[in-house]
């Protein structure tokens, strides 16, 4: 008799992350804010309403904002407060609303420094072969969200899990947010979902980055939002722990990816689908 199919994803670890737990058998999760902190109010305004609308829906919220965006596309675009600046207005949401915290950075050097404001420090993109970087940001006793490479294989991440745990990190979270896929252009592959669970960590999709068309208009990345709702149900149904949503109360003056990020009007009746069918999903 040939062996039977296995249809379930693996099973993650669950993470303990302040007031709740991710991954595993936890909740759905969502890590939501503006791409780039623009200023503090903005940044509260965002976390009130994402914090509202997940706390109504069951679903464990972390704030995401970036202190500096040091891979922007112009040399002319804007970066965000910095580092100092930047680890205070995450505090002051910590402090504010009781929601984790989650930042990205951009060398060893800033890890530590980083770590003061967020519970989760990422590893961009870009940087994620970067051994140095990647083993800074597991020596903080943070949890580690990295990013996969556009270039990379989702089945290569395991060296990257293998360099955080070589230095005592085994709380890692792993988000898919598209490949290259010839110029301009990302695609998002759902085995990506499969193959990084087995693995034992939490997956996570980033469901607005992977719309972007990077370069698309030249001085700075396009993007395709209409496609946010469609991936990430695609992405649920594929079995992911949590989700990566820059949402943003005027995405039109958005001082960083005005065209992928998701109008924040639209977060709540998102989410409301989607933790519905984060339900159902975990059933089948």
């Amino acid at each position: 008799m040939p062996e039977a199919l296995t249809f379930a994803p693996a099973t993650t670890r669950t993470l303990e992350l302040g007031p709740f737990a991710i991954g595993g058998s936890a909740p759905l999760f969502v890590i939501a804010g503006p791409c780039v902190l623009e200023s503090e109010d903005l940044a509260l305004q965002t976390a009130d309403a994402c914090q509202q609308a997940c706390t109504a829906l069951g679903v464990n919220y972390i704030f995401k904002s970036s202190y500096d965006k040091a891979n922007r596309s112009s040399v002319h675009s804007y970066r965000g407060p910095g580092l100092t600046e930047g680890v205070r207005i995450l505090q002051k949401v910590r402090t504010t609303f009781g929601c984790p915290t989650l930042t990205d950075y951009h060398s060893a050097d800033e890890a530590e420094a980083a770590a003061e404001g967020a519970d989760i420090l990422q590893i961009p993109a870009f940087l994620v072969r970067q051994t140095d970087v990647v083993a800074a940001g597991g020596r903080t006793g943070r949890v580690i969200n990295v990013k996969k490479g556009q270039f990379m294989a989702p089945w290569d991440m395991k060296n990257v899990v293998e360099k955080l745990e070589e230095v005592g990190c085994e709380r890692i979270l792993l988000t898919e947010r598209g490949a290259t896929f010839g110029y301009g252009n990302l695609i998002v592959d759902p085995r990506s979902f499969y193959e990084m669970r087995k693995f034992g960590y939490p997956v996570v999709f980033d469901t607005t980055h992977s719309v972007q068309l990077p370069g698309g208009l030249g001085h700075a990345t396009d993007g395709k939002r209409e496609y946010i709702y469609p991936q990430a149900k695609a992405a649920i149904g594929a079995g992911i722990d949590g989700l990566f949503i820059e949402t943003h109360p005027n995405v039109d003056a958005a001082l960083s990816d005005k065209t992928n990020q998701l109008p924040l009007e639209y977060f709540t009746p998102l989410l409301t689908n989607l933790a519905k069918l984060h339900a159902v999903a975990r059933e089948l």
